[in-house]
């Protein structure tokens, strides 16, 4: 089959046109914005793309194209498409109906956390020699990759592993299909991990979330299991409409829970207040340990021992942009980390916090999510950066004023429309000893080099 994806170049479609080519089919694509790391990553396994979304691309006649939510009417091709009545299906439908099919899926939902925990998940999966598959939007460093096929199990290296570990995004499938991206999955196992209001750009309130979230439950068999955060009275609000899928809870009394945190960052599971084993890690944050204690619950469902998942999360290596150190010059530490949701940016800030103690924290800010640039969730900027010592927000593509935002915060914080004057004062504010924390979830026109080189 040759398939042909429009918006190839985003994460999860990527994604999908690896694991196309992984499966023998021929696979071409175009995005609007065809450049490296991406662009490289995908010539490198033989896929031709072309820039922008040209109508002449139909003489390429494949046998489907693939539509990428990021793809709107009015695109050239999309047009030419529709008006000679050419085959076309949404990415997560491709992907259902050609490799999840006959799958065991374990899916990874919620506002946050998405892509660490199934990464972990994965990761706990490929330690236990089960060679899973997966999609994931990041890069797991375990892997070097975001996507793959089912592999040879270590047990039965003559057949192909059942499991399938997917990052399930509530954002929408297409532009003809309205539904959240998870709800075409059909999970055996499915995690819950959080739910907050987010996509401001699709959706109206956190009513409207909560539905979709309620879709998705709707999907999973009676002997599958859902794996959902205690906490959160939301996820508690979407069960209560109805459920049908035996429930496991974590980070509360009753089911999973975090034991005793340890000096060097571990910290013990309990499991229904019996102590299972004590998790060795140097990853930050209380965020991470819920991330962790969820995706050991999901490989328990899949048939991992918990003693055996405990052991794989001490070898976990976390996720590029997840707190990544970039590099230090003249003394300052440049991280790089994914975070752009307030509550993400105050789990971010509060992990780094207990690891770098009384040294100055330099956040730096850039708000480019569809959320962040609608401007709904300005209010909650100057609470969620609180712990950090200064702060350096970019207002460019913004069409409100982040100053006026975080001008509670006096002159602990700047914003700046200019990038270069943006990466002059943090070099110039910059000291030895500090830590510079860069969220984005974009490439932020390559600070974290720039900054590098100028305090160098």
């Amino acid at each position: 089959m040759h398939i042909h994806i429009l918006g190839i170049c985003g994460t999860f479609m990527g994604g999908i046109a690896a694991i196309a080519k992984q499966a023998g089919h021929k696979v071409t694509g175009c995005d609007a914005n065809v450049y490296p790391p991406m662009s490289t990553q995908l010539e490198a396994m033989g896929i031709e793309l072309t820039q922008g979304f040209g109508a002449e691309q139909v003489d390429l006649n494949p046998d489907v194209y693939v539509i990428g939510n990021v793809v709107t009417r009015g695109k050239p091709l999309m047009e030419e498409i529709l008006n000679r009545g050419l085959p076309y299906i949404s990415g997560p439908q491709w992907l259902a109906e050609n490799v999840l099919r006959d799958k065991w899926v374990l899916a990874v939902a919620g506002t946050h956390g998405k892509t660490t925990t199934s990464s972990m998940l994965a990761w706990i999966l490929e330690d236990a020699g089960l060679a899973p598959g997966f999609l994931i939007g990041g890069i797991p460093e375990n892997f070097g990759v975001s996507a793959r096929l089912p592999g040879a199990p270590a047990l039965d290296p003559a057949s192909v592993s059942p499991f399938f570990v997917i990052e399930a995004d509530e954002y929408d499938t297409a532009f003809f299909d309205k539904r959240s991206k998870f709800v075409h999955y059909r999970p055996r196992t499915a995690i819950l991990n959080n739910l907050e209001f987010d996509h401001a750009d699709i959706f109206a309130d956190l009513a409207a979330i909560e539905t979709q979230f309620h879709h998705l439950v709707r999907t999973i068999p009676g002997n599958g299991r859902i794996v959902s955060n205690g906490r959160e009275a939301n996820l508690d609000r979407v069960l209560a409409r109805g459920c049908w899928t035996p429930a496991e809870r974590f980070g509360v009394d009753a089911g999973w829970q975090l034991g005793a945190l340890h000096e060097d960052g571990g910290f013990d599971v309990l499991l229904n207040g019996e102590q299972q084993d004590t998790v060795r890690w140097a990853l930050m944050g209380e965020h991470n340990r819920l991330n962790a204690i969820a995706a050991i619950a999901a490989a328990r469902h899949a048939g991992v021992a918990v003693k055996d998942a405990i052991d794989a999360l001490s070898r976990f290596a976390n996720v590029k942009r997840r707190m990544e150190v970039k590099g230090v010059a003249g003394g300052v530490t440049v991280y790089d980390d994914f975070a752009h949701h307030p509550t993400a940016i105050a789990t971010t800030l509060e992990g780094l916090r207990r690891k770098v103690g009384d040294a100055r924290i330099l956040a730096v800010l850039e708000p480019r999510s569809n959320t962040m640039k609608l401007g709904t969730m300005k209010d909650a900027l100057p609470g969620s950066l609180a712990l950090a010592d200064k702060v350096f927000c970019s207002a460019a593509g913004l069409n409100w004023n982040p100053g006026e935002a975080l001008q509670v915060m006096g002159a602990k914080a700047q914003t700046f429309s200019d990038f270069d004057a943006l990466l002059g004062a943090i070099a110039a504010e910059a000291k030895p000893g500090d830590h510079v924390l860069v969220m984005s979830n974009g490439g932020f026109g390559g600070i974290h080099q720039k900054l590098l080189d100028k305090l160098a």
